[in-house]
């Protein structure tokens, strides 16, 4: 297989570029000073926090996390566990991440 030329190259950036800028930029103009419906406003709502569920599950849930044993897989699903009620009763980003390190690093301290 040859490497891809400037040719090529340029030519996929142009693409990728016009993709981005009409994906992106142009409903921002288009939608410029409209109101929405609030059925719309609702549900781009969820996409924030299904964006970040994806990327959390995608951490803790694998296919192989049970191959070194459950107590290695059960470490980072706790150390969630912990982030979650740290959420419901602070609703805080920040001590959600300070209370995730800390519970992650004394699971991985005990030796089982």
């Amino acid at each position: 297989m040859e490497p891809m030329g400037w040719t090529q190259f340029f030519i996929v950036f142009a693409c990728c570029s016009v993709t981005m800028i009409i994906c992106r930029v142009a409903p921002l103009f288009l939608l410029k000073g409209r109101a929405l419906p609030e059925h719309v406003e609702r549900a781009l709502g969820f996409i924030p926090p299904a964006a970040f569920a994806a990327l959390v599950a995608n951490d803790l849930l694998s296919p192989n996390m049970f191959d070194a044993g459950l107590w290695p897989a059960a470490i980072p699903l706790l150390a969630a566990a912990v982030v979650v009620v740290v959420a419901k009763r602070t609703h805080s980003l920040l001590w959600c991440g300070i209370a995730g390190v800390i519970a992650y690093a004394l699971l991985m301290a005990i030796p089982l």
